[in-house]
């Protein structure tokens, strides 16, 4: 028997529950997946509240990484004893095992261990499509990475100094701010207690950024709008404060002819063969230490709606690990 999480009603952790379920062979393109190490992601939380809705009874958790136990017909790209990640969509990583379709999943190089696929997978991904397939920055380029001590923010900082661009980041602590820095960020904000869109202006000569990469959504809004070059680009890609709504279209005008976008990864991960390039240059890019997983802390997967209020209430730094 295998334990899986579920709910049944959306709400607060306390909704997440544990139940015991005996899979059955995996079906046609499919396989068996042991979890060894499961992350723990914002957009998590956002399926569990209702935020984003999902089908109810409904499972949890997008990342995961593992080892293949059982295959199914049809499947060829996989064997047993593979080492193999995945990062979704498809939902159930909060489980011991899952059978899973085998085109999802991507294989793991000796390189990487399996708790540090767990913390880099998806958080690896979003931040290769925000900076290269989304905004496209450039070398040269100075961007605003909001939550910078956060997981996706902490691996933007690395990546982006890789490319060749500049980085403002800003971070709600001091501590946070060593983590920033420690990440390469060029310049740190104090959002709690600096007006961050002036520090942006005053840092850019007056110009503002081309570029706002922003996961926190309704708290940092205004400043991603303040803080923008004519015609540059808000990424609004998270909504850790709660979701961007009532967006006036005159204000992109207002403040310079503005574009915004709100990406999801799986528009720019649909194929099999997209996820694997994806992660592909998420491997190179932990292989020459451009980036780093950062793992803060772990703890038992049973214990997840401990992790889901430790994250909500802004007390994690980094990756989340839980070990089943």
């Amino acid at each position: 028997m295998e334990k899986t999480a579920f709910i049944d009603k959306t709400g607060g952790p306390e909704v997440i529950q544990w139940r015991d379920e005996e899979l059955p062979p995996p079906g046609e393109g499919e396989v068996r997946m042991r979890h060894h190490a499961v992350g723990l992601n914002y957009i998590d939380t956002y399926h569990r509240s209702g935020l984003y809705p999902i089908d109810l009874p409904g499972k949890l958790g997008s990342e995961a990484a593992g080892v293949v136990e059982a295959v199914g017909e049809g499947v060829s790209d996989f064997a047993v004893g593979d080492r193999v990640g995945v990062f979704g969509p498809a939902r159930g990583a909060y489980a011991t095992a899952r059978n899973i379709a085998a085109d999802l999943l991507v294989p793991l190089p000796d390189h990487v261990d399996d708790r540090t696929a767990a913390a880099i997978l998806l958080k690896g991904a979003t931040t290769a499509f925000l900076i290269e397939d989304c905004a496209k920055v450039q070398a040269g380029w100075t961007v605003l990475v909001h939550a910078a001590a956060g997981g996706v923010g902490h691996l933007a900082v690395g990546w982006l100094k890789a490319i060749g661009a500049t980085v403002i980041a800003t971070v709600g602590s001091e501590a946070k701010a060593e983590k920033a820095r420690a990440a390469g960020a060029d310049h740190v904000i104090l959002n709690r207690t600096e007006d961050v869109a002036a520090r942006v202006r005053e840092i850019t000569g007056g110009t503002g950024v081309p570029v706002v990469l922003d996961g926190v959504g309704k708290a940092t809004w205004e400043a991603s709008l303040n803080s923008t070059a004519r015609r540059g680009l808000v990424v609004s890609f998270g909504n850790a404060s709660g979701a961007v709504d009532g967006v006036n279209l005159g204000i992109l005008a207002a403040k310079g002819s503005l574009f915004v976008t709100r990406p999801t990864l799986f528009d720019y991960a649909v194929t099999a063969e997209e996820k694997r390039s994806l992660i592909a240059r998420v491997f190179a890019m932990l292989e020459k230490g451009a980036i780093t997983p950062e793992i803060g802390q772990t703890c038992a997967l049973t214990d997840v709606a401990k992790a889901h209020r430790a994250i909500e209430a802004g007390e994690t730094v980094g990756s989340t690990v839980l070990i089943p």
